[in-house]
């Protein structure tokens, strides 16, 4: 390397993993560049007296990247308009002749080595003269802009060299790459690098203070800049108590929102739509002008569920509607809480009120270059529409998103002829069953706060391949877990909903997770004929060296179980759940779907598996029947579970009918669940089921709201906890 010695050397260069390589470029460029490093193919590299690396290969092209400067704008005279794997390979056989010139070179002396660069750091190491430098003005003040409305980032520590210090803003997801330079500063806009987000993610690590490697992912409020002659590395003091829920325009909206709740609750969710849309549109109106966004999501959500109903769509599920009417409440009360002092020896931190409420989440973001994996897909059909969703993960990021498609039936008859099959419909010029079994490579894609994504059609800018059996290997904690253990202790150890950002991946049948260890066995499976649904248990199976009656599939709380139930939109997926269990396409490598806790156990709704042999996407499978074993569910849930549960079902029941038209029968049975509740030694939600049945029957019913939305919150705490 003429020219260098190690002490020039171009630190920024020789920290990009292969992995920071990937995400700066692309998998294949990086691949075929190892390969011709490991095969001796170097270019002739030259560096400039200003640092400037200059690569010359064989077949006459030149590359050259100057300091200061991210792998887009090298320059390259090779005919490729954008990204090359000329560009990656300057910087695989830039560290390729680093290393061998250090392994030639006589030993370091103490002194110089301990000033080698390693292990653990903090983007917070950037100050103001670096941001200046290494971005426009007009960046700077765009970020300022964006911190004047109190966003709320997730950081997350430095781990290892492949995994690096990571914000996770509201819109997108930054990553830094390189403790030297921070144009490698990787965000996943449009954008790509040196954008305003980066400077928001600098200025959340500065104030989030010190961080332990591998620490958890700290929440910060950023705040519009501060100097880093003010930053002593200690955390920054926390920010004053939040306004957003003060002021009369605040507590007259809340009031709003409490008396939309109960006329849902008085009348049901069963009422004519006419009759709330207008209320509806109007609460939400006064949200937004709030910026309250996961409280306008709710709303949004509540109202997509009762329109569901009224179309009797297979979207529609009496408890999802009880959870997001309860979470409505809660959120508000959290956030009109949030600006407390947390009681002594508390172990969370204290959540600010604009993170509960979304304030400063609004609209979408274009993303750069994006690679989704598919984890399966949910379809739905009513009277006059069909839609799916499916869900992906971005494996750099590790975020879930979930794109969104419906069709009217009445638009098909408008165009003449029959309806296209639904398998057929097509999503960003795909067919659903390719998109949803797939890995999905595209330049056209944006994407909202609540994780919802949208890729225009393009042929020349998405492309598709198929799942394969090691598509999720990129996939890492928290979404994906090596033990049912260490998957219920994540699950307990979650925030409730009602303070968490909104995610369009979450639904009635809880979390989406992806659950891969090794040896995984088939415990069990069987048919539930009375209720319609395919039950399997899944365990660890024994080494080949251990005792049969050891292995851990037959411990049924090291287990997950698999519940799957039938639908009518998607015929196949009970058979192609039995088939893939049965051993039909090769043993079992992972699973993915929405788990929720039901006691101990961890119970997955599964979306989709990969096998030795191949992906089964289960509702896009094509239907082909399979022998399973009939029985009953014999498998009781513990007595305080149960019990919860029934609670809940009452509780969905009335929000269903309207506490007004409760039959003399429906009340009895409220009286008897309100002593059950009492001998189960749950007193206080006893209480609270006795007061909402004493002001039903009075004219004081203001009330009502906050009791039945503490007594779901009571027996979903209860329907999941441990039993004793």
């Amino acid at each position: 390397m003429s020219g260098d010695n190690i002490a020039s050397l171009r630190a920024d260069l020789l920290e990009l993993t292969p992995e920071a390589l990937t995400a700066l470029a692309n998998a294949g460029f990086v691949k075929r560049a190892q390969k011709d490093v490991a095969a001796g193919l170097l270019p002739a590299l030259e560096t400039g007296a200003d640092g400037t690396v200059l690569a010359q290969f064989d077949d006459g092209v030149r590359t050259s990247l100057p300091p200061g400067r991210t792998l887009r704008d090298a320059q390259c005279s090779c005919p490729a308009s954008g990204m090359c794997r000329h560009r990656v390979m300057l910087v695989l056989a830039y560290q390729a002749r680093a290393a061998s010139a250090k392994a030639d070179a006589p030993p370091a002396s103490a002194e110089e080595a301990s000033a080698e660069p390693e292990g653990a750091w903090s983007p917070a190491q950037f100050d103001d003269a670096v941001l200046a430098a290494s971005l426009a003005p007009s960046v700077l003040e765009q970020a300022n802009k964006l911190a004047a409305a109190r966003p709320v980032v997730g950081v997350q520590a430095w781990r290892s060299a492949s995994a690096p210090p990571v914000a996770r803003l509201p819109m997108c997801s930054v990553r830094f790459f390189s403790r030297s330079s921070l144009v490698h500063a990787r965000c996943d806009c449009k954008q790509g690098s040196g954008c305003a987000h980066v400077v928001i993610a600098v200025w959340a690590f500065r104030q989030a203070g010190a961080l332990a490697p591998g620490s958890a992912e700290v929440m910060v409020e950023v705040q519009p800049n501060t100097p880093a002659s003010e930053n002593t590395g200690d955390a920054m003091p926390p920010p004053s108590p939040s306004s957003a829920m003060q002021g009369e325009a605040a507590l007259a909206l809340r009031a709003q929102i409490d008396a939309l709740l109960l006329s849902l609750w008085l009348d049901g969710s069963s009422q004519p739509a006419i009759a709330l849309a207008a209320r509806f549109e109007a609460v939400r109106d006064q949200v937004r002008a709030q910026g309250w966004s996961w409280v306008d999501d709710a709303l949004d959500e509540l109202w997509q569920l009762l329109q569901a109903q009224q179309a009797r769509s297979s979207r529609f599920e009496p408890l999802r509607l009880l959870r997001v009417l309860t979470e409505l409440w809660a959120r508000l009360q959290a956030a009109a809480h949030a600006g407390r002092p947390q009681q002594p020896g508390s172990a969370r931190a204290a959540l600010p009120a604009s993170q509960i409420l979304g304030i400063g989440v609004k609209g979408e973001v274009a993303l750069d270059h994006l690679r989704l994996v598919s984890l399966g897909a949910e379809l739905w059909s009513d009277e006059s529409a069909e839609g799916a969703s499916i869900l992906f993960a971005d494996p750099d990021t590790q975020n879930v998103t979930v794109l969104e498609r419906q069709w009217t039936r009445a638009a098909d008859a408008a165009a003449g002829g029959a309806a296209p099959s639904l398998m057929n419909r097509r999503v960003a010029g795909f067919p659903l069953r390719q998109l949803a079994g797939g890995q999905v490579i595209t330049k056209t894609a944006t994407r909202r706060a609540n994780g919802l994504v949208d890729i225009a059609a393009g042929a020349r800018q998405t492309g598709v391949l198929p799942l394969s059996p090691k598509s999720w290997d990129d996939l890492v904690a928290p979404l994906k877990q090596h033990s049912v253990a260490a998957l219920v202790a994540h699950l307990r150890e979650a925030q409730p909903d009602f303070v968490k950002p909104r995610q369009a991946a979450s639904g009635a049948s809880g979390q989406l997770h992806v659950v891969a260890f090794e040896r995984m066995e088939v415990a069990s499976c069987y048919w539930d004929a009375a209720a319609q649904v395919l039950h399997a248990r899944l365990g660890q199976a024994a080494p080949d060296d251990a005792a049969t009656d050891e292995s851990s599939a037959d411990d049924d709380h090291a287990c997950l179980h698999l519940a799957l139930p039938h639908r009518a939109v998607s015929p196949g997926a009970v058979d192609a759940l039995a088939r893939a269990l049965a051993g039909e396409h090769g043993p079992l490598r992972a699973v993915a779907g929405t788990v929720h806790l039901q006691g101990d156990q961890a119970v997955m709704q599964p979306l989709a598996l990969l096998t030795a042999q191949r992906a089964v996407v289960l509702q896009v499978e094509a239907a082909a029947p399979q022998p399973l074993d009939l029985r009953s569910d014999t498998e009781e849930a513990p007595p305080l579970n149960a019990l919860a549960d029934d609670t809940l079902e009452l509780l969905a029941l009335w929000l269903r009918q309207g506490l007004r038209h409760q039959g003399g029968g429906a009340l009895s049975r409220a009286q008897a669940q309100v002593l059950r509740l009492k001998q189960a030694g749950l007193g206080k939600s006893s209480a609270l089921l006795a007061a909402v049945l004493e002001n039903v029957r009075s004219s004081q019913r203001q009330a009502l709201v906050a009791q039945l939305a503490m007594l779901g919150l009571l027996m979903q705490g209860v329907a999941q906890s441990a039993s004793a």
